[in-house]
């Protein structure tokens, strides 16, 4: 093999926009359903880490059973500092309609699906969306002015579970569904205009060679 095709066949990440969401209004063995998809941030970073566990049991001295548990997807994102109506809003605060007051009153919970997608350095992008998470409240950072250049963003946690909702592709609860714009099998025009689950994503309808 040669040293270009090596070289062309290494893909990186390089970029993440696009970030939405919107709220899961129902979520049951019956159905899964989510209200209307909103711009949320502009983003500058996006991390997740998958909580996992591995045991062996053994018998006669030899691993004879690995078992493997799956947990929450830990999502950070790094965002501006928000304004006070989303941050009401992601972590069930209330926020004065009449001053736009923040309110810091016992939260209810609300759960969200995220989207965004990440650029490649081939150009193209990797499209996602997690169905199902709560927000943590968020910490915040500011410092004194002073004469040089910095200032502190906002990080968000996001705790991603699995949906009660079986779907039938799979038949399974799921977690996010992640598309890759290189495979050329979906159709991603109107991927973020609602929330995609392994259901709804739109194949990419190829017209038959003559």
């Amino acid at each position: 093999m040669s040293t270009n095709q090596i070289e062309s066949d290494v893909v990186e990440f390089r970029g993440v926009d696009k970030l939405v969401i919107a709220e899961v209004i129902e979520d049951s063995s019956s159905a899964y359903t989510a209200g209307t998809v909103r711009s949320f941030a502009p983003v500058a970073q996006v991390q997740k880490a998958t909580e996992n566990s591995t045991a062996k049991k053994y018998y006669d001295n030899v691993a004879k059973i690995t078992i493997r548990s799956e947990g929450a997807d830990q999502i950070t994102l790094v965002t501006p500092a928000l304004d006070l109506a989303t941050l009401g809003w992601i972590n069930g605060k209330t926020v004065d309609e009449d001053t736009g007051a923040f309110i810091d009153t016992p939260s209810v919970e609300r759960k969200f699906a995220i989207g965004y997608r990440i650029k490649l350095t081939d150009g193209t992008y990797r499209y996602v969306w997690r169905l199902k998470g709560t927000f943590d409240i968020p910490d915040e950072e500011s410092n004194t002015e002073d004469d040089g250049t910095d200032s502190n963003n906002q990080t968000l946690n996001f705790s991603g579970d699995r949906t009660i909702h079986k779907f039938t592709k799979g038949n399974a609860g799921a977690k996010a569904v992640v598309l890759d714009e290189r495979d050329d099998k979906c159709d991603f025009d109107t991927f973020f205009d609602t929330v995609q689950t392994p259901d709804t994503i739109a194949s990419l309808k190829k017209t038959p060679s003559p």
